[in-house]
């Protein structure tokens, strides 16, 4: 762990010491972390998915508890057992999904639960936020309400609340994911000022330009580790990306694809696709036999183009053509057409949780099993999932259990099998190895190169960069909504791919 060379004489105003945190599950989230946070600086925590940001964050503020270790505030000890006793100490907290009521004005939701008078007064509330407004350099109608507006405003509303409040610190999660480029800079503006007139800030996000821009001090997390704390201008980009991907390099599988496969014609195509705010527009195309992923971290729109070429996304605008042919605007279409999407919330969108394997295998196909296409046939839907078992390796007792009674893995290899076994030419998915074992991931990887053996086109999204390399002929690079990078996996590393994604 590299540490700052000279530390301020400064006392911290928020510090943890040797903390620790392990989830009953058996998950270590944190292992012995340390961090000093000085009075009237932007400390920026930084690191991969899964390293323990948000984990230290919830500890911060009072959301978790700690197994092991201290927290001092203001030099002294704390042990806080709920947000609202950080929150009175002096410490607001903005995460990546910060509730507000809808149904409320701007107004209401920025001074929401405040309890310094008797009694509400608008006038004077009105007044508040107007200042609040000026110290930030943004405007806002106070009387809109929190449902009409888009998601950036909506933001600024949960940051301009916590704000409200004059703490000594603030925590952001992730501020700027659904911001956009001019309200990320009217907050950095504001973060800049307010932190000149003393106010600190505990800064988290995927976006490393920005932390290189505007923190004073940086925390590196890895794999529940510190691994990095140093004043941020004595780090460069380049050591920075280091300390975050680490020894993932050199853990990583060598059994890239082959370098410049051939493949063959285009079977996906999409031209100009774009979703107000969300993405776009974005091209792309994949062809018969190629496996194209996707790079981008939190906010960047990947799950969200993945939705729209599905036909998932009513509002979205562009061509989406299989094999020159344009799809339809729905889901249903798309599938009829040859397309399927392995979502990212296999549990509630892959799979019917309290079926049995081989009623959930056969949804896509009960016409085809069916007598006449109308009454299903029951040993062909039961000969189909005894294929599946087979073919996929699904650990279950028999098809007749129950999907969600299965481990993540096999439940995953059952959405999968879902579509192996129809007209599917084009296969969408979305996080494919989340929630399961290494085992498993190896098995998900070499599943999704015999689809591209077979002449399927597929595209992958993921957070684990390294599967993108392990598995795909190329990698688009999505940040913000648009693809900024096209690289041949033989041609490009980790390394690249994360400064690439965080815009470094």
């Amino acid at each position: 762990m590299t540490m700052t060379p000279d530390a301020p004489s400064t006392p911290a105003l928020i510090a943890v010491e040797d903390v620790h945190k392990r989830y009953a599950s058996g998950t270590y989230a944190l292992r012995g972390v340390s961090m000093a946070v000085r009075p009237g600086s932007v400390h920026g925590l930084v690191g991969a998915n899964g390293a323990g940001k948000s984990t230290l964050i919830k500890i911060l503020c009072g959301a978790q508890g700690a197994n092991a270790g201290n927290m001092r505030w203001k030099g002294a000890v704390v042990d806080w057992s709920a947000p609202a006793q950080a929150l009175a100490a002096g410490m607001a907290t903005v995460q990546q999904n910060t509730p507000l009521v809808p149904t409320l004005s701007v107004l209401d939701n920025v001074y929401l639960a405040r309890k310094e008078s008797p009694r509400w007064d608008a006038v004077a509330r009105r007044v508040q936020l107007t200042e609040l407004s000026e110290r930030m350099g943004y405007a806002i109608d106070p009387d809109a309400t929190v449902a009409d507006l888009a998601v950036g405003p909506r933001q600024m509303v949960a940051i301009m609340a916590a704000l409200s409040r004059n703490p000594d610190v603030v925590l952001l999660d992730e501020p700027t994911a659904a911001l956009s480029p001019t309200e990320r800079d009217v907050l950095f503006r504001a973060i800049r000022r307010l932190r000149d007139d003393g106010t600190t800030f505990v800064y988290v996000s995927h976006f490393l330009d920005e932390v290189m821009d505007l923190t004073d001090h940086l925390t590196v997390l890895r794999d529940g580790r510190v691994v990095l704390d140093s004043p941020t201008a004595q780090i460069s980009q380049s050591d920075l990306v280091t300390a975050i991907v680490g020894e993932r390099l050199a853990r990583m599988e060598k059994t890239t694809r082959p370098a410049h496969r051939a493949v063959g014609e285009p079977l996906l195509q999409v031209r100009q696709l774009a979703s107000g705010t969300k993405f776009g527009p974005v091209d792309l195309t994949v062809h018969a036999g190629e496996v194209v992923g996707i790079a981008g971290l939190l906010g960047s729109g990947r799950t969200e183009l993945l939705e729209a070429i599905y036909g998932a996304d009513g509002a979205a605008s562009g061509e989406r053509l299989l094999a020159g042919k344009p799809l339809g605007a729905t889901p249903r279409s798309a599938v009829a057409a040859g397309l399927a999407l392995v979502p990212e919330d296999r549990a509630k969108q892959g799979f019917l949780r309290d079926w049995e394997i081989w009623r959930n295998l056969s949804l896509p196909y009960l016409r085809s099993l069916s007598w006449r296409g109308m009454v299903p046939i029951r040993s062909r839907e039961e000969a189909l999932a005894d294929r599946a078992i087979d073919d996929l390796g699904i650990k279950a007792e028999s098809r007749d259990m129950i999907v969600g009674e299965l481990s993540g893995g096999n439940a995953q290899k059952v959405v999968f099998a879902k579509w192996l076994y129809g007209p599917t030419r084009v296969i969408l998915l979305d996080q494919p190895s989340a929630g399961v074992d290494v085992g498993v991931k190896a098995e998900i990887i070499q599943l999704v190169r015999s689809l591209a053996d077979q002449g399927r086109g597929v595209v992958i999204v993921t957070s684990e960069f390294e599967e993108l390399l392990t598995s795909c002929d190329r990698i688009l690079v999505m940040r913000r909504g648009r693809i900024v990078a096209d690289r041949p996996a033989a041609d490009t590393d980790l390394h690249e791919l994360t400064a690439l994604a965080s815009g470094l």
